[in-house]
């Protein structure tokens, strides 16, 4: 792969996951996505830096924690939030495959929906409170946004779209090599980042992928672009969590 097509497809990679501003480029789709967990790293940095400001400016690691969970969903535009909610919503929502699918696709949220967000960002604000509270914890915050973003070209190679139409099936499917790299780069950013405690949040990560892919292939019969916000948002929580005191 040459230098310029690597920093196309990280570019296209940023344009489909995040809000920030970018140069022109080609998108790639799905032969991208291996570069979703550099992409996440980015991602990841900029966050980090957003909570080391707020402590800098006095704020405790809680609040530094809240400046950076609110500058992530900013970042990203709330894509995968948004992904978590509506998949709240489709897999609790109703008994039949199509009927879900249908309450997925809705732009408004449900009960299920505002109550996974709920505690999503709970859960997300714990687990940074405590990394915030440790020296070094920006490195910590880039690990976790990487290796949580692998998850998403695993199940895109190995897993059928749900629907005809739709974001994931927009975007294609990745090949193995590509879903491959992703999850080797997600693995090198933990491993750099989290130093040992890397062991444990790559098994998490991979066991709440599994779980995740089962559920959606029984309920839905494959998976969508909001499975695999859903999946990241997942893998980020039980990653946090892994690395909590």
């Amino acid at each position: 792969m040459t230098p310029s097509r690597a920093w196309q497809d990280l570019l296209s990679a940023l344009g489909l996951l995040s809000r920030l501003p970018l140069p022109s480029h080609n998108g790639r789709g799905a032969e991208a996505a291996w570069a979703y967990p550099v992409a996440g790293a980015v991602l990841g940095i900029l966050a980090a830096v957003a909570g080391l400001i707020a402590l800098g400016l006095g704020l405790a690691a809680s609040g530094a924690a809240l400046i950076a969970l609110t500058a992530s969903v900013l970042l990203t535009g709330a894509l995968h939030e948004d992904g978590l909610a509506d998949t709240a919503d489709g897999l609790w929502g109703s008994h039949q495959r199509e009927r879900r699918l249908e309450i997925m696709k809705d732009s408004r949220t449900g009960a299920y929906g505002v109550i996974a967000l709920v505690l999503s960002l709970l859960a997300r604000w714990i687990g940074l409170s405590a990394l915030f509270s440790v020296e070094g914890s920006w490195l910590a915050v880039v690990g976790v946004a990487a290796l949580s973003r692998a998850t998403m070209p695993m199940m895109m190679a190995f897993m059928p779209h749900a629907r005809a139409n739709g974001l994931s099936r927009a975007v294609g499917k990745a090949t193995a090599h590509s879903a491959g790299l992703a999850a080797l780069i997600g693995v090198v950013f933990a491993c750099l980042c989290l130093g040992w405690s890397a062991i444990g949040a790559i098994l998490i990560t991979a066991v709440a992928t599994l779980i995740i892919a089962w559920i959606a292939t029984a309920k839905l019969g494959g998976q969508t672009g909001d499975i695999l916000g859903a999946t990241q948002q997942i893998a980020e929580i039980g990653i946090l969590f892994a690395l909590t005191p």
